[in-house]
């Protein structure tokens, strides 16, 4: 009597409610892929060869533990640097302890030293963006590193353009025309008073210590009417501005400017108004006025200059792109996020903390930046989930343990036969 039969049948199931139990537990574990049993028979062979009509099996194995790799649902959180990948391909970690492993675990955190770690401790590989020399701010996307957010701040810029765009009323006149007893504008000892301009606008500027500054532009209509001219006075945190305008803006009689006459200047600030930094030069840009009747408008008022900033928050985008926001309005491109495919994802080597390990039944990894190649997007602010069926897991475990029942019941009428066998007189 053989007992082969049952025994082997009992292993298999008790491998294979393991692996069931396995992915039960890991429900809640993001990125998680379920596991099967592979299953194949067993035959023996006599060293004198068999005849396969009279082949009795030896009853059953597991030959391989299957991984699923399907997408499992996602989830949004509130860390930005919670990812999922949409698709197909694995975030690439670095690890002190060994090579490179793979992960479908996004659930990313920083360190202290800025780099980007999974829970573990693990970085995250990824194109590195190059720093700047001067300011230690990217510029530029490098090679594949651990990903570190650098822990500098946005450097201040001073102003150096300013434009402005708008309408000013043809039907205004001249100040001086207006009011003849006052001391023309900016010459006279009440040159504030409104009634020495027709109109103003502002618009806060920097200087090289990020340090602000209010740029005033005073419009005021020439006398003679028939010219359409209006001259510009530009005053720095409302200092009296120089005698003679930056410059005349000149319209025709359909209300266009005449750029023939020059719409730009250059504005050499007054170095005293700010001892303490470098001297501002900046370019005025008033080519998108125009002189028709109606309302005064100012439909744009803009500058290129910045104080200093810090970062603020962090994003990313589809493509992997991680773009810093500072508190001064700017944004960089701080690094892109890789992903890595394999050829045969099932001959990864399963490691634990939800990483896998290539292996030569995998084949190497082949990386690229997301949406990519084979690559998937990725999902900020959302982690995916295990991709365990809970309710396909229960029926399965019913199923080996009815057969575990089945094969055990086997050897026990084995048994039963056996001791009749003993029990013959």
């Amino acid at each position: 009597m053989s007992f082969q039969q049952g025994l082997s049948g009992l292993n298999v199931s008790s491998r294979a409610l393991d692996i069931i139990s396995n992915n039960v537990a890991n429900t809640n574990t993001a990125g998680f892929k379920t596991g099967s049993a592979v299953f194949a028979d067993v035959y023996a062979a006599s060293l004198s060869g068999t005849v396969s009509d009279k082949q009795v099996g030896a009853g059953s194995s597991m030959t391989a533990v299957r991984q699923t790799f399907a997408q499992g649902n996602l989830t949004t959180t509130n860390n930005p640097l919670d990812l999922a990948i949409n698709g197909n391909g694995f975030f690439m970690i670095s690890r002190e302890s060994g090579p490179n492993a793979y992960t479908r675990n996004g659930q990313f955190d920083l360190d202290k030293n800025g780099y980007i770690i999974t829970s573990t401790g693990d970085r995250l590989i990824g194109y590195q963006s190059i720093p700047d020399i001067g300011t230690g701010l990217p510029n530029e996307i490098g090679g594949l590193k651990e990903l570190q957010i650098p822990n500098v701040g946005s450097a201040p810029e001073a102003t150096t353009r300013v434009t402005v765009e708008g309408n000013l009323d043809a039907e205004e006149i001249s100040p001086r025309d207006a009011y003849p007893l006052l001391d023309p504008f900016p010459t006279g000892t009440d040159w504030r008073d409104a009634r020495t301009y027709n109109r103003s606008t502002s618009i806060q500027g920097f200087d090289s210590l990020g340090k602000s500054h209010e740029i005033t532009f005073y419009f005021v209509k020439q006398a003679d009417p028939a010219i359409n001219t209006w001259d510009v006075y530009p005053s720095l945190d409302g200092n009296r501005p120089d005698a003679s305008p930056m410059l005349s803006l000149h319209f025709t009689t359909s209300g266009t400017l005449d750029t023939s006459f020059g719409a730009t200047a250059t504005w050499n600030v007054e170095s005293t108004l700010t001892p303490d930094a470098a001297p501002l030069m900046i370019m005025l840009d008033f080519t998108g006025m125009r002189q028709t009747g109606g309302t005064y408008l100012i439909n744009d008022i803009g500058q290129d200059g910045r104080r200093a900033g810090e970062l603020a928050s962090l994003s990313v985008d589809q493509s992997g792109l991680i773009v810093g926001s500072y508190t001064n309005g700017q944004t960089y491109n701080l690094g892109r996020v890789a992903l890595a495919t394999f050829r045969n994802e099932n001959g990864l080597n399963s490691l634990g903390n939800n990483l896998w390990e290539a292996t030569t039944e995998s084949g190497p990894a082949f990386e690229n930046a997301p949406g990519e190649g084979l690559n998937g997007l990725i999902t900020s602010s959302t982690i995916e989930e295990s991709n365990v069926e809970l309710t396909q897991e229960l029926v399965q475990m019913i199923i080996q343990q009815r057969n575990y029942q089945a094969n055990a019941q086997s050897i026990k009428t084995q048994d039963a036969i056996l001791q009749t066998l003993v029990n013959l007189r």
